[in-house]
């Protein structure tokens, strides 16, 4: 198999700005000329092996970074983007959209950020007379997008806060973790008290109460006594991630916030050293991760997809969460697989059948357009409101890796991961999968030209030439 070269220029510029060091300080410590450091932060040239070497060792660089990051995520993005109809049927080819990814982020931030608004906007003027009446209509983009995308582009993961969630587990030594989270609310003077009551979570202010719902399951309330200390104690650094990330609007501020304080409770429920070390023991046993830190598993998926941190990385899995409509309410990978930004997921993905069988677990081998083979895990869950005629929500998750992990997953063990025919064929959407013969296609490709015969009539009304 041939070299990849790797050309990591932005992610190159980034860290020479970041160390605050001139073009001609940093190529003297990376031991290039100038003009050569010149052309690997364009990407005219690859990184060499000499500069690989020296960022490990003259600034502890985790160079697996170089082949990660935001790259693959703006060129799936973009791609789900100039699928929208107002681009016309001639879209810039993919390669134009890989050189925008690496050698001009930010430009391609500002592009998918022209777009979300664009279709935010559009879908306002589609409720015109409901929009006018409403005093609270804006032209920006979402603030829930705006948040989803923030964490998205944070690979998920959130250091600080990963680590400030992990010490106060751990500071609480062989005591249960409620146990702690419950002692550390009394000493601030807050009453912790069980109620049958709706809501999953209330804090009132003023009587200093925190009343978490007897009807929720006991992972739920161990979480919501998390969430809740995170937002008591954290206060300082949750606003300082916040200042960082910049939002557009106190709403998405506001979200982000609650999102934070959600990833501070996971995070001190599955201590970042224990739970990674756990996970490899068990080879990624969600029902005995489940069992061994008091979680659900959607909590267990969530945080497996988290796993990300610098010189201690896990399993690059995904992680996505579907309604029963088939959108997509959650979605994360660190892998080379991007989920659709809108709408649903491939209808060939097993995360939709998982509906159909509650309780279990959904194995499949897929293969994605661009040649990638997964492993993916698909299992229903359900969550009760918890009274007679309370309504019952239900998604489906999903979380998978790339096949060249199978060996760390128990799920794996009896599969022919060898086989090319055991891969089921699956794509992103419908609108960007080049798969000329897919009998669940909905709509037609728009990189591919189409061949309408009158004459006669497959699968589809069209062939894709």
């Amino acid at each position: 198999m041939a070299t990849q070269k790797l050309y990591a220029g932005a992610k190159l510029r980034e860290t020479r700005q970041r160390l605050g060091l001139t073009q001609k300080d940093f190529a003297g410590k990376l031991g290039v000329s100038l003009p050569y450091l010149n052309q690997m932060e364009n990407n005219n040239r690859p990184l060499s092996t000499t500069v690989v070497l020296a960022l490990a060792q003259e600034f502890g660089f985790d160079v697996t970074e170089l082949s990660t990051g935001d790259a693959e995520r703006m060129v799936s993005d973009m791609r789900e983007a100039l699928a929208d109809p107002v681009f016309g049927d001639d879209p810039p080819p993919l390669a134009d959209l890989r050189l925008t990814a690496s050698n001009a982020p930010a430009l391609a931030r500002a592009f998918l950020e022209l777009h979300s608004a664009y279709r935010q906007t559009h879908e306002r003027l589609a409720s015109l007379d409901e929009a006018l009446g409403r005093a609270d209509a804006r032209s920006q983009s979402s603030p829930w997008d705006e948040v989803r995308d923030f964490f998205h582009y944070c690979d998920n993961y959130i250091d600080a806060v990963d680590h400030a969630a992990e010490s106060f587990a751990e500071a609480g030594g062989r005591q249960g973790i409620s146990e702690v989270a419950a002692a550390r609310l009394v000493a601030l003077g807050i009453k912790v008290v069980e109620a049958d009551t709706a809501k999953l979570r209330h804090y009132d202010r003023d009587a200093g109460v925190l009343t978490l719902s007897s009807r929720a399951a006991p992972e739920s309330r161990r979480f919501q006594l998390l969430l809740q200390l995170a937002l008591m104690t954290q206060d300082q650094l949750l606003e300082a991630t916040l200042d960082f990330a910049r939002f557009q609007s106190e709403a998405a501020r506001s979200i982000a916030k609650i999102g934070l304080a959600n990833y501070f409770a996971g995070a001190a429920l599955m201590p970042y050293g224990r739970f990674l070390a756990a996970a490899q023991e068990v080879r990624h046993d969600l029902e005995i991760l489940a069992n061994r830190f008091g979680a659900s598993i959607e909590q267990v998926c969530h945080r497996l997809s988290t796993l990300q941190r610098p010189g201690a990385k896990g399993i690059p899995f995904f992680f996505v969460r579907v309604d029963q409509a088939g959108t997509i309410t959650k979605r994360h990978s660190a892998t080379r697989l991007q989920f659709a930004r809108f709408g649903g997921a491939c209808p060939l993905w097993n995360v939709h059948r998982a509906f159909e069988t509650p309780g279990r677990f959904l194995r499949q081998l897929a293969e994605t357009p661009d040649g990638v083979r997964y492993i993916s895990l698909a299992r229903d869950v359900s969550k009760p409101g918890g009274s007679f005629g309370a309504p019952v929500r239900r998604f489906a998750i999903s979380l998978g890796c790339e096949v060249k992990h199978a060996g760390d997953l128990v799920y794996a063990d009896d599969l022919d991961v060898s086989h090319a025919r055991a891969f089921e064929p699956i794509g992103i959407s419908c609108r960007i999968c080049e798969r000329a013969d897919c009998h669940q296609r909905s709509v037609p490709p728009l990189e591919r030209r189409l061949q309408v015969t009158p004459d006669e009539r497959g699968v589809l009304p069209y062939r894709v030439g």
